[in-house]
């Protein structure tokens, strides 16, 4: 069945194609013809100031809303109308990470591989991978609830990338990070954009700045700035594409 399935994924080396994505949440909350286009090996910023649209457009790219108007393919496969093939392609880290607090590390890694199709030998092997790559060792036996909220941040890292996804949306990854560990989170994200594109939301452009090569700022709803960062200065780019 899946031979098959893979037979209607469009031609394509993008992992993200979005275009002219639309959604109304109230009369004064709305995003607006927005379209991007990621390949493997791109980090994009995300940025725009608070209910800017940043976590309405990552929920509507991820599937959780269903935009208004506009298309979203992963990997080749359309969101809408080969929902189950793109979302195997995709991981997806919310501002709030979705874990279940009575379920300890290693249960929770297990379950979310499950999940996303995984078994065996095959998820063993990604379980191992994503407790080293998410610095989860000292707590892979602990309650998910007694856990502090940067290591809940981790956790819900790891869930998103034990499938090796093409696309990888993080909205605010380094909430609750110490220094130490926002440093190791720009390494794993560094690596993971060698076989994967990567969105990463964000109010801190210092962050962008470590991390992408390219940004994008999102104003009342509007794409206003898409292009390269090449260590310009983004303090100066944001304020201009806000005004």
């Amino acid at each position: 069945m899946a031979a098959v399935l893979d037979n209607n994924k469009e031609s394509t080396n993008f992992a993200l194609q979005a275009a002219s994505l639309n959604k109304r949440l109230s009369a004064n909350a709305a995003v607006s013809n927005i379209s991007l286009n990621l390949q493997r090996g791109e980090v994009l910023g995300l940025l725009g100031l608070n209910g800017a649209g940043k976590t309405t457009t990552l929920r509507m790219l991820s599937g959780v809303l269903v935009p208004d108007s506009g298309t979203v393919s992963i990997d080749g496969f359309s969101l809408s109308d080969q929902p189950l093939q793109a979302r195997s392609r995709l991981g997806y880290l919310p501002d709030q990470p979705p874990l279940y607090d009575d379920l300890r590390v290693n249960e929770y890694l297990i379950l979310a591989g499950k999940i996303r199709g995984l078994r065996g030998k095959q998820l063993q092997e990604r379980q191992s991978t994503v407790i080293e790559q998410c610095m989860l060792g000292p707590v892979v036996g602990k309650h998910i609830g007694a856990l502090s909220k940067g290591y809940k941040q981790r956790v819900g890292l790891a869930q998103a990338l034990i499938h090796e996804p093409a696309l990888l949306l993080l909205d605010e990854p380094s909430n609750g990070l110490d220094p130490q560990q926002l440093e190791g989170m720009r390494t794993l994200i560094s690596d993971v954009a060698v076989t994967s594109a990567v969105i990463l939301s964000t109010h801190l452009l210092s962050e962008a700045q470590a991390i992408c090569n390219r940004v994008a700022i999102i104003h009342e709803g509007h794409l206003v700035t898409d292009q390269a960062s090449t260590g310009e200065d983004l303090e100066r780019i944001f304020q201009g594409a806000i005004q």
